[in-house]
């Protein structure tokens, strides 16, 4: 097997695994994160927690690239 879907299995298995982990790992819930109840309705906005991870994952990214 190789080529797309090698890839896409190695990708599955990766998301399977950080899944797993997210249940263990509390990422969420930062200071700065918008959190609205009123009533039965409940908004939650991570937006300090997309900034960390899109940091963290540019900078996966901008390493990966380097070394190619």
């Amino acid at each position: 097997m190789t080529g797309i879907p090698k890839i896409m299995m190695i990708l599955g298995a990766i998301l399977l695994i950080l899944g797993f982990l997210a249940q263990f790992i509390k990422i969420g819930k930062l200071p700065g994160d918008i959190l609205i109840k009123k009533g039965n309705a409940t908004f939650y906005f991570p937006i300090v927690t997309s900034i960390i991870v899109s940091v963290v994952l540019s900078l996966i990214f901008y390493v990966i690239g380097r070394l190619k």
